[in-house]
């Protein structure tokens, strides 16, 4: 993954320490008794679940299952130290990546399929708050990752902060990554200011229709960018990095380019330059490639072309982007994961 603009990597918010003050905000919330106020309120939600703009209403404190078909206690597919996200959070120690079992978005693309769309895989499996926190702590102590990176966390929030209750007290001090869709509630994400360090949202499309036909989500551009600014409300756009380079606070948006324009880039990056900051950091991805049910459809069965690519990298920049990581439009070959093996899903 290349850079566009040579300050990204070093860019180290005005008079911030870099990863003290951010890794203790959730460590704060913890002493003074506001996170289990909040683990309070999220764990109530289950009861009639509206953790996401889908607003099913079942209660999965009684393990009934809505759109993401998801019970009451956490899901977890896979842990483990991922060097193939962003540099700035990947670092040379990897992030603790959590990958959490299904989604409240049904992408025909999904990279991650098996463990997404496959609830069926799951519907036995055990989970409970102390084995998450186990998990944080392991990625802590024993893989000595920089970060925790929850990926799909939506529809787990109440479990997650649950957990972070018990790993708290146990020693866990390493910054939250919040890796989502950018499909999440509003109200939930406010919840979570002060326990999130580093925001990682999608910015998938710009058309409700396309939403609709591609992710069964025709509200997404509308939900996905009220989530998008209340996580810039909370973080703003520049990144705290430590001196080792590894992100401790901030927000980096990706883009994941499409065929044929159905992600709508140059309207998302235009919005986001216009209603946002075009000081925000982007990562534009050039490695989609037709996973899951989209080598089916005609418009989605080929990879992007580089003149595809490097057309969205262009419109960044003339809407003043400076901070933008970019990839070869061969790096599809190095995101394909295979959670059925065993071990690392990427290696």
């Amino acid at each position: 993954m290349g850079v566009i603009g040579d300050n990204v990597p070093n860019r180290v918010e005005s008079g911030a320490v870099p990863g003290e003050a951010a890794v203790a905000s959730y460590v704060r919330l913890y002493e003074s008794g506001e996170l289990e106020r909040r683990s309070r309120l999220l764990l109530q939600r289950l009861a009639a679940c509206d953790l996401c703009p889908r607003t099913c209403g079942v209660d999965r404190l009684k393990d009934q299952l809505g759109f993401c078909s998801s019970p009451g206690r956490v899901l977890v597919a896979s842990a483990c130290a991922h060097r193939g996200e962003e540099p700035p959070i990947s670092g040379y120690r990897g992030s603790g990546t959590i990958f959490f079992a299904n989604c409240n978005l049904r992408c025909v693309y999904c990279q991650n399929h098996q463990i997404s769309q496959n609830e069926a895989a799951f519907r036995s499996e055990p989970g409970s708050a102390e084995m998450l926190a186990d998990i944080m702590l392991s990625l802590q102590e024993e893989r000595h990752c920089h970060n925790i990176n929850l990926v799909s966390p939506t529809h787990f929030v109440p479990q997650i902060i649950a957990a972070l209750l018990l790993a708290v007290p146990r020693g866990l001090r390493l910054p939250l990554v919040y890796n989502t869709n950018a499909y999440d509630s509003v109200a939930v994400l406010q919840l979570l200011d002060g326990v999130v360090d580093v925001y990682l949202p999608d910015m998938k499309y710009s058309s409700g229709q396309v939403a609709q036909r591609l992710s069964a989500a025709g509200d997404y551009v509308e939900r996905s960018r009220e989530a998008i600014a209340e996580m810039y409300r909370q973080v703003g756009a520049a990144l705290v990095l430590g001196t080792d380079g590894v992100v401790q606070r901030g927000l980096i948006i990706r883009h994941l380019v499409l065929p044929g324009g159905l992600a709508g880039s140059e309207e998302s990056l235009t919005w986001l330059a216009e209603s946002l900051s075009n000081r925000i950091t982007l990562s534009l991805m050039a490695q989609y490639y037709p996973a899951h049910v989209a080598g089916t459809m005609p418009v989605l069965a080929r990879r992007i072309s580089a003149q595809e690519y490097r057309g969205v990298v262009h419109t960044a920049q003339e809407l003043g982007f400076e901070h933008v990581w970019s990839q070869e439009t061969e790096s599809s070959a190095h995101y394909r994961p295979d959670f059925l093996r065993q071990g690392h899903p990427f290696e």
